[in-house]
């Protein structure tokens, strides 16, 4: 458009950031913004949230959070957009606590809570996940009253609410009544929540009812049916990979190795971790998860041919190592690690401070307070 002379208008740019979003492209989308201010363009309601959503959605929350504050006006669809960034990465109490600001909420608002929620929580006992269900229920209970349960997302966003919390019987209720409109989202969902929660057998009759209403499966279904076999045995997996319409790769195979390292599966970890090996040769987290799991179960012998393997191939498993960051700057450690530039003034600290623990808490305190004021 700039080479044949057309100047671009605020509307170019609305779009310009929202295709920066798709491409999940930070530095590319602080270029527009920077070109967008210097062409002398105000950015309205609708732009300055397209640019927030922007920023928020590629993961730079300090910078939609500083355009969120300086908006004069702010609409839902704001709102929404900074409060689905601060769920998006994990920030799930600035995000409650923008939704308990907000001065008028609609169903993306709560939609975008409990979706939030959902992929924050990890999968444990309902207790657990206490805060969720109230967020859930109110949710629902929003929806119903408003005329807002028949939206597919909605009613979706509720059911694999239930469904992670371990209330299957209330995901059954809403799947019962999503009915026909159900689509893949919803099977998913209902099949996780039968197969993290010990019901194996009806995980595995809905994937066949599923199919008999066809319904084509993707990988995230046989992720969740594999997390069903590690109870139900070998001869279930074998059975449903071969149903399946793509080739398993090392993400199924992974999860399906994680749910056996769980559940102590030994047999199914086999299979998935000899998969794992073709498919990710340079990888020794396998390795080493395998091990874990004969270990647990205790098959030494398993450990030890595992060892062996390892070493045969020259496979070594990855030091552990912490990162610090101090006045904006990085910083790695490895244990016993001697290759950072100021190592010799943080062992002589460390030597300093254990000698000051041996001798006296005052003293330790006086220490830092004298090391730190120099």
């Amino acid at each position: 458009m700039r080479l044949h002379g057309l100047p671009p208008n605020q509307h170019t740019f609305n779009f310009l950031f929202s295709a920066c979003t798709s491409l999940s492209s930070p530095s590319l989308g602080q270029m527009l913004h920077t070109h967008f201010m210097k062409s002398g363009f105000e950015p309205d309601l609708f732009g300055a949230t397209a640019l927030l959503d922007m920023y928020a959605k590629v993961g730079t929350l300090d910078l939609a959070r500083q355009l969120f504050d300086e908006m004069p006006v702010r609409g839902v669809p704001t709102w929404n957009a900074m409060m689905a960034g601060c769920a998006r990465f994990g920030h799930m109490e600035g995000a409650l606590e923008l939704f308990r600001l907000m001065p008028s909420r609609n169903v993306v608002s709560w939609t975008t809570m409990i979706s939030g929620y959902s992929q924050n929580k990890h999968i444990l006992p309902a207790c657990a996940n206490h805060g969720a269900l109230e967020i859930g229920k109110r949710v629902e209970a929003y929806a119903r009253r408003n005329g807002f349960f028949k939206n597919l997302y909605v009613s979706n966003a509720v059911l694999e609410m239930y469904a992670k919390c371990g209330k299957v019987d209330a995901a059954w209720r809403v799947f019962n009544e999503i009915g026909s409109l159900r689509n893949l989202c919803s099977w998913n969902s209902m099949i996780m929540g039968l197969a993290i929660h010990g019901q194996c057998c009806k995980a595995l009759e809905l994937y066949d009812q599923m199919l008999g209403e066809r319904t084509s499966p993707d990988d995230v279904t046989f992720v969740r049916l594999l997390l069903a076999c590690t109870h139900g045995g070998m001869k279930l997996m074998r059975s449903y990979k071969a149903s399946m319409p793509m080739k398993p790769d090392s993400v199924i195979w992974g999860t399906l190795l994680g749910a056996c390292s769980f559940h102590g599966n030994v047999e199914l970890a086999e299979i998935a971790a000899e998969s794992l090996f073709v498919l990710e040769p340079w990888n020794p987290g396998n390795y080493v998860i395998l091990s874990n799991i004969n270990a647990s179960a205790g098959k030494w012998d398993g450990v030890a041919k595992l060892r062996k393997v390892m070493k045969g191939s020259r496979i070594t498993k990855s030091a552990g190592h912490s990162f610090i960051e101090e006045g904006g700057q990085l910083h790695k450690f490895i244990v016993e690690d001697r290759s950072h530039p100021k190592s010799h003034e943080i062992f002589a600290l460390l030597h300093g401070v254990y000698e000051m623990i041996k001798l006296n808490r005052s003293a330790f305190e006086c220490y830092l307070d004298l090391y730190f004021c120099n």
